[in-house]
């Protein structure tokens, strides 16, 4: 079916500038014509980032309620019907902790949308990477749905990613860039993916592969697009970066790496961290639009058709709000129909809660919900101790009923609970890998024990660390310790988990959480418990 848009990939003969030229004129007035200036071509690029299949979620900004796949789908058919030159892209992310909607289907739900919408550009994510690379190549290149049996056609637009490589091949597992052509301008993409992925994910997942520099990989690219004749370079690149709403005061890596990147390069759409970019950065325009589904950066370019250079840019970053436009119906009924087929199931109400159950932690670390899911974790282990980690915790539970939907949001991943071994000593040292050498922090959230920390310590920070009934954890005593199985594989840098010893699998953390709930012989009232406190 062709597409509204004139956009056509790079194939095909350059298109030929004219101008009208009078030879009359020319014999009379003996002159040399000047030829007019040729109008610079507007091309338009909407990108979303960590979608994370939330098609049927809603959130809440500044009191205004955001998101859903419907709602997002049109504020981009609004955007594109506006400039005749647009192209959809996504920078990874778009699926993996998904809503039951989309993961229940192995993300398919997601992908079908971005092929209705005609996205035209996608990198790669760690979250791609969730159920491994033969999962990832089936989603993008199509097979059979390893859960309903059914067939899928993969997605209708290309992947690009140049450094993550094949440790068979030594070379890139997806084409490293594309060139799309626009009125005879050539526009290339390149991809990267995080080298975080193999630290932030099952180990078993990428054990094929291996993810290269970042830097290194566009430079690489850049150079062999440029000897193509491309002078116009977007990059779409799943690494963090922060920026104020003014544009100044820009960090993280994202923003390091478009300092350092080849200088043909004009945009970079940034991703991983679910933050606001829009910044100009060595005259690189770089963006990052949230999450979710609840905005989307719209970048212009405007080329030069004779250096086949931009020009000028400038770039928006939009929220999704829901009472300004109506949904797309077409997005719309794709969403029904599989609510339907899953509501059975989400919809079951397994107990209620008068407070908020919120990840969102409080300056010493901690949140309510974080306290929860580790009880939880450790009721059902009967674990002397139960941590999580905060990147497990993907929603928060509204007050009011809580449905097996809300649960599996919250915990979409399916980890297998982990009981071992961890002497005093090693969960000492583990609690102190929570701060990173950039200046970050993990906090893990936790159960059956309680710590005091000083941020001003620098070796260990740990100021007391005792069990939940105020006994000392002593370095050489041995305690029972609960964990999902993504943290006692040394998940994200907690590599102090993985020297635990005599692991006994348990249930699926999801299961965990949803036997608690309907433990519960009246409302949740749970606040933040205090296990962790900051003591400076």
């Amino acid at each position: 079916m062709l597409r509204k848009r004139n956009i056509l990939l790079s194939v095909g003969l350059a298109t030929l500038l004219t101008l009208p030229f009078s030879s009359a004129d020319a014999a009379v007035k003996h002159k040399p014509v000047k030829k007019a200036h040729p109008h610079p071509i507007e091309v338009q690029i909407l990108g979303i980032n960590d979608l994370h299949g939330q098609l049927d979620v809603t959130r809440t900004v500044g009191g205004r309620q955001v998101g859903r796949a419907d709602i997002l789908a049109a504020y981009l058919k609004q955007r594109e019907a506006q400039v005749k030159d647009t192209l959809l892209v996504t920078s990874g992310d778009a699926v993996g902790a998904s809503a039951p909607v989309s993961a229940l289907f192995q993300d398919e739900p997601t992908l079908k949308i971005l092929n209705t919408l005609h996205f035209d550009v996608g990198t790669l994510g760690n979250h791609e990477f969730d159920h491994g690379v033969n999962e990832m190549m089936r989603q993008i290149y199509g097979g059979t749905n390893p859960t309903t049996g059914e067939y899928f056609k993969g997605v209708n637009f290309p992947y690009v990613c140049a450094n993550v490589i094949d440790k068979k091949t030594k070379k890139p597992l997806l084409p490293p860039y594309v060139i799309k052509k626009v009125h005879g301008v050539n526009i290339g993409f390149i991809g990267v993916d995080t080298t975080e992925t193999p630290s932030i994910t099952i180990p078993t997942n990428v054990k094929d592969v291996e993810f290269t520099d970042e830097t290194e990989a566009i430079n690489t690219y850049a150079k062999v697009l440029k000897k193509k004749g491309v002078r116009t370079i977007i990059v779409l690149a799943h690494d963090p970066g922060n920026s104020d709403y003014d544009g100044k005061n820009a960090t993280g890596k994202v923003i390091d790496m478009a300092k350092n990147i080849d200088p043909e390069v004009d945009v970079v759409f940034g991703g991983h961290n679910h933050a606001y970019i829009n910044t100009k950065v060595a005259g690189k325009r770089v963006v990052q639009a949230y999450s979710y589904g609840t905005a989307f950066a719209d970048v212009h370019i405007w080329i030069d058709p004779r250096t086949k250079d931009v020009v000028k840019d400038s770039a928006e970053i939009v929220t999704t709000y829901q009472d300004s436009i109506t949904p797309d119906p077409e997005i719309k009924a794709m969403i029904d129909e599989d609510e339907e087929r899953v509501a059975p199931l989400i919809n079951q109400v397994l107990g209620t809660t008068t407070t908020t159950l919120t990840g969102k932690q409080n300056e010493s670390g901690e949140s309510n919900l974080g306290d929860f899911i580790t009880d939880a974790q450790r009721d059902i282990t009967q674990a002397q101790i139960a941590i999580t980690n905060p990147g497990g915790i993907r929603a928060d539970i509204n007050s009011g009923d809580i449905t097996w939907g809300e649960l599996y949001t919250v915990q979409p991943f399916g980890n297998t609970m982990i009981t071992m071994e961890l002497t005093g000593d090693q969960i000492r040292k583990a609690l102190n890998q929570q701060w990173r050498d950039d200046g970050s922090s993990k906090m893990l959230q936790i159960s059956g024990m309680k710590y005091t920390w000083d941020s001003t310590k620098t070796d260990d920070k740990i100021v007391s660390l005792t069990l939940e009934d105020g006994t000392p954890i002593e370095p050489d005593q041995t305690y029972t310790v609960a964990m999902n199985n993504f943290l006692a594989s040394g998940g994200d840098e907690f590599t102090e988990f993985a020297k635990g010893t005599n692991p006994v699998n348990g249930p699926v953390d999801l299961d965990a959480l949803v036997d608690y709930v309907k433990k519960q012989t009246g409302p949740i009232t749970m606040e933040i418990q205090n296990r962790i406190q900051k003591v400076n």
